[in-house]
């Protein structure tokens, strides 16, 4: 027995977790998503057959999400910084914003039901699908982002975004861009660059935020941070985000686009069927 699950169990679990940290680390250096659309699916059915209750289910999926992920952010960033596509000038201007909007999302987290995380997955990631897969390169709000204060704004709905969904915001950061003229590439690398101190934030403000709930938690759980999904799954997700991110600067802009939109898609009815069962 393994903190009360038998060995032979265990280690499926543990194989579940490898393999969804390769793809998610795959998919973080290829869409700039940090690939919490798939680490959160598959840590909510692992921690449900951990038997994890529902009270706390869905906050320790996203919880566990943001920490995996941010290393493979930090390694994603990296290599985007390193084929020049990084816009650093609204890496800089929107990471407090997002921080902060980080922060408020796990106050909320500390005190909703899951189904409300399950419903901001659903509306955020399902809007983004249809965006990528139906949008038009007409589809702009304007040519660039304008010189503004309030368009800091949007890094605090990024940050929200990746605390509400567990996605670390990089899913959003990128359709924002993208209206508003940045070409596909310059958006994922953008977005790589500011879920770095998302996912930081992210990973800090779950933790605090469960800590009232640690009686429900499972055994080497820090609030909603389970310490063996993040041991098993991040070092593997790090390792192949560089190989992703060499990926999407050798595919098409509209190729690119069709694969993320499918993927996210995928992920919003998971979600959308798992509430609709109750």
């Amino acid at each position: 027995m393994i903190l009360g699950v038998p060995i032979s169990e265990f280690v499926w679990l543990a194989a579940a977790i490898i393999v969804g940290g390769v793809i998610s680390g795959f998919l973080a250096g290829l869409f700039g998503i940090g690939g919490g659309a798939i680490v959160v699916p598959v840590l909510f059915e692992v921690f449900r057959f951990l038997g994890v209750p529902e009270a706390v289910h869905m906050q320790l999926a996203i919880g566990t999400s943001l920490a995996i992920m941010t290393p493979t952010n930090i390694r994603s960033y990296l290599a985007h910084r390193a084929s020049g596509a990084v816009l650093d000038d609204i890496v800089r201007q929107w990471s407090l914003p997002a921080v902060i909007g980080t922060g408020v999302g796990s106050l909320i987290a500390s005190v909703a039901p899951s189904s409300v995380f399950k419903v901001a997955f659903v509306i955020v990631i399902g809007i983004i699908a249809l965006k990528l897969l139906l949008g038009k390169d007409t589809w702009r709000i304007a040519d660039d982002l304008p010189q503004h204060p309030l368009v800091r704004g949007y890094g605090f709905l990024v940050g929200l975004s990746a605390a509400l969904t567990g996605v670390s915001g990089g899913s959003l950061c990128t359709m924002v861009l993208m209206l508003y003229g940045k070409t596909i590439h310059q958006a994922v690398a953008t977005s790589a660059g500011l879920i770095v101190p998302i996912t930081i934030a992210g990973t800090i403000g779950y933790a605090l935020a469960g800590l009232p709930h640690q009686a429900l938690l499972p055994p080497l759980s820090i609030g909603f941070v389970s310490l063996i999904g993040f041991a098993l799954m991040a070092p593997v997700a790090s390792l192949t985000a560089s190989t992703g991110a060499r990926v999407a600067h050798a595919m098409s802009r509209r190729h690119l686009e069709i694969g993320f939109g499918l993927f996210l898609l995928t992920a919003a009815l998971r979600f959308l069927v798992s509430l609709i069962a109750g």
